[in-house]
């Protein structure tokens, strides 16, 4: 059994998942992945511990947000990521439990500072 942290990462784009999983690979983490809200779905009821949560909010429609009152209820700290274009996202992201919200376009050493402060490292 694996004792490195587990993160969630959600996009729509497959690529951008795969190169985010990448990264935190190297970085020491687990990473799960899910490209579409069933994937979603199926990754938090079958996925055991997840430490984290990284949701890019771009491609969901609302119903991400479900997704995110029920990662706050099982005790999931989430990081929303937005296009800079959905301001509203940040206030909403925020009320439903999100432990931050970063715009779009990420640095990598700026996002894992957000994660490694967000897991204690």
């Amino acid at each position: 059994m694996e004792d490195r942290p587990v993160i969630l990462v959600v996009d729509r784009n497959r690529r951008n998942v795969e190169l985010l999983s990448q990264v935190l690979n190297r970085r020491g983490y687990r990473s799960l992945s899910a490209a579409t809200v069933e994937e979603l779905d199926d990754a938090l009821e079958n996925s055991g511990a997840i430490s984290l949560a990284l949701i890019d909010l771009g491609g969901f429609d609302q119903s991400i947000w479900l997704r995110c009152e029920m990662m706050r209820q099982a005790s999931i700290p989430c990081l929303i990521i937005s296009p800079p274009q959905l301001p509203i996202a940040q206030r909403t992201g925020l009320q439903l439990g999100a432990r931050g919200v970063v715009v779009k376009p990420l640095a990598a050493d700026e996002l894992l500072g957000l994660i490694n402060a967000m897991l204690g490292k």
